[in-house]
């Protein structure tokens, strides 16, 4: 499938006709000793003494730092020129990602701070935008502390097993946009493909009466919906209905083989003049259990997923360009797997984007932090439903994974205040978005969830109950030595959850390992071997006729884990039409 690049927009799933980029050389400095604004860092005109290339944090080479030390407090200066565009509306400032914790300044005044470090946010500058240099200050804070969402970034100085260096600061892009008037916060497009319907959940950013709500709706460039809509409260819910392609076809669904989209073009007018208009879309899909079986759009499904991380060589969290994403979904489509498993990170949403335009399923998991309380309590509740705001409408998301193998919950097993936790979790995320499944705790002592998931990195795949046949016979099982279901869970409360072995392989090179450098399985001489473990394995779970699909570990290299079947610089190791053969139809 040829695409061509024509969006480049930092947000194309929530797109505004009117922005510019911020990425590129800032100025930069460490804090150690915290005195930055007792010094007057944020003062307008105060040089920082350094430079760094953003988006990249500071830890990875593409940053031209490079410094792995840990420096929990840093700051970022930049100063730009107003586009006439600017000074007509409302200007924001916005961040795709900072991590962890930061505060800005314009020109000097404080405007305002931000909490996390995997999901965007924005600030109002429109009364800084005038004639001449707007200078833009930021100071991060970013300590190692366990409690924080870190997912795959260490604590430590040194990484540690599968754990990596931190990325501190700035990651994903920043950019400006403008807006006429009143903001559109969000529009959700819930799909409803048994009614051939979509409910819209639509926030605005304050209400103020003669707000109306212009919205077309086309699939390939055909108008199949047009309609106005007067506006009575500041969030406002509605439902429209899609008619049938013709007689004979249904509605378009998205799936992997079909990625059909639905165009929306969104104008929010008060008394006739335009507030705000934004490009978005949505996927009608259903995603389901039933029965314990997996089905999409009502008919069965059969999940290949691979694990992706998200690192690339030198740049760590952030690609080289934002084309990557596509390079990457293309890289997993040739290899014959419909799915991903984004790994312990919220992605760029051109990542989602990208998952949409070219048809993969992706599960969104949050990444964990590590310390059980009430600070990571707060830290991932929020996180989470951060997540789930900024990428409802994708399509190809079509699971939730708020914890994984206990981390951050290391009593699971046994403690009802941790079970209580990931039960919640649960809960909240039903509560939100019905629409989608929930792995609640992924790998082993799973609570309530929709999918039973099994991690099991030994070679032979014997604590992934490829034997079994009821669920009942779970109950004391026990993959990589870990109760598959926390105590006090019966199995049979869950009769509808499907079961999968969500990580598994791990195989590396021989000549790749060594010096630090690990896979989980044994080593293959060569790329035909590697293969060969990869089909082993790999059949061996197709063959299984109750079990739903798996996850193959993983796509890349990522530092020290050398277990991918793409090298750190993404390149394959094994031909992907090999790949694709053994993934051939269950």
């Amino acid at each position: 499938m040829q695409l061509l690049f024509h969006n480049t927009s930092p947000q194309p799933d929530w797109e505004r006709k009117t922005w510019a980029s911020l990425d590129g050389e800032w100025g930069f400095c460490f804090d150690d000793a915290d005195e930055g604004i007792r010094l007057g860092y944020p003062d307008t005109g105060h040089k920082l003494g350094g430079h760094i290339t953003v988006p990249y944090a500071y830890q990875c080479a593409k940053s031209r730092v490079g410094d792995t030390a840990i420096h929990p407090v840093v700051w970022y200066k930049r100063s730009f020129k107003a586009e006439k565009w600017m000074r007509e509306g409302r200007t924001f400032i916005c961040f795709g990602a900072v991590d962890y914790a930061c505060d800005i300044w314009i020109n000097g005044i404080h405007i305002g701070g931000h909490k996390g470090g995997y999901i965007g946010f924005k600030f109002e500058i429109t009364s800084f935008v005038k004639d001449g240099d707007t200078e833009v200050t930021l100071r991060v804070v970013d300590m190692p502390d366990p409690a924080q969402s870190r997912g795959k970034q260490y604590w430590k100085e040194t990484p540690s097993r599968c754990w990596y260096v931190a990325s501190t600061g700035i990651w994903q892009t920043v950019w400006l946009e403008s807006v006429s008037g009143i903001a559109m916060e969000y529009a959700h497009f819930t799909p409803d493909i048994d009614n051939a319907s979509v409910g819209i959940e639509l926030l605005l950013e304050e209400f103020a009466h003669g707000l109306a709500l212009e919205m077309e709706i086309s699939y390939q460039g055909r108008v199949v919906l047009s309609q106005k809509t007067t506006l009575s409260e500041q969030l406002s819910t509605l439902s429209v209905a899609l008619p049938d392609a013709d007689y004979i076809d249904e509605i378009h669904y998205w799936s992997p083989e079909n990625p059909n989209l639905y165009d929306v073009a969104l104008t929010l007018t008060k008394d006739g003049v335009q507030q705000d208009a934004v490009n978005t879309y949505f996927g009608m899909r259903k995603i389901a259990v039933e029965d314990g079986k997996l089905t999409l759009n009502n008919r069965p499904l059969y999940l290949k997923m691979i694990l992706d991380q998200g690192y690339w060589k030198d740049g760590d969290l952030t690609p080289p360009t934002p084309e990557s994403f596509y390079d990457d979904i293309n890289a997993v489509k040739r290899m014959g797997f419909n799915g991903i498993r984004k790994h312990q990170k919220i992605e760029d949403r051109r990542f989602y984007y990208w998952a949409d335009k070219l048809g993969v399923l992706v599960w969104g998991e949050l990444p964990s932090a590590y310390r059980y309380g009430l600070p990571e309590i707060e830290n991932l509740t929020s996180g989470m439903l951060s997540f789930v705001r900024r990428d409802y409408n994708h399509p190809s998301i079509i699971a939730w994974v708020p914890l994984n193998e206990s981390w951050g919950v290391r009593k699971m097993r046994d403690s009802k205040r941790q079970q209580n936790f990931g039960k919640a979790l649960y809960a909240l995320l039903k509560s939100v978005d019905p629409t989608r499944l929930v792995s609640t705790n992924d790998g082993w002592e799973n609570v309530q969830t929709d999918i039973i998931s099994i991690h099991d990195y030994s070679s032979d795949l014997r604590g992934s109950g490829l034997d079994f046949l009821n669920i009942a016979d779970y109950k004391n099982h026990y993959p990589m030595g870990r109760r598959l279901f926390s105590s006090g869970t019966n199995p049979q409360d869950i009769p509808d959850a499907a079961l999968m072995v969500t990580e598994y392989g791990g195989a590396a090179l021989c000549k790749d390992t060594g010096n630090g450098a690990w896979g989980y399985a044994e080593g293959a001489a060569d790329a035909s071997e590697l293969a060969k473990t990869y089909e082993k394995q790999t059949k061996a779970i197709m063959k299984a006729a109750h079990i739903q699909g798996f996850c193959y570990t993983q796509l890349t290299d990522v530092h020290q884990e050398v277990n991918g079947l793409l090298d750190s610089g993404h390149n394959f190791k094994v031909d992907p039409g090999e790949i694709a053969r053994i993934n051939g139809r269950r």
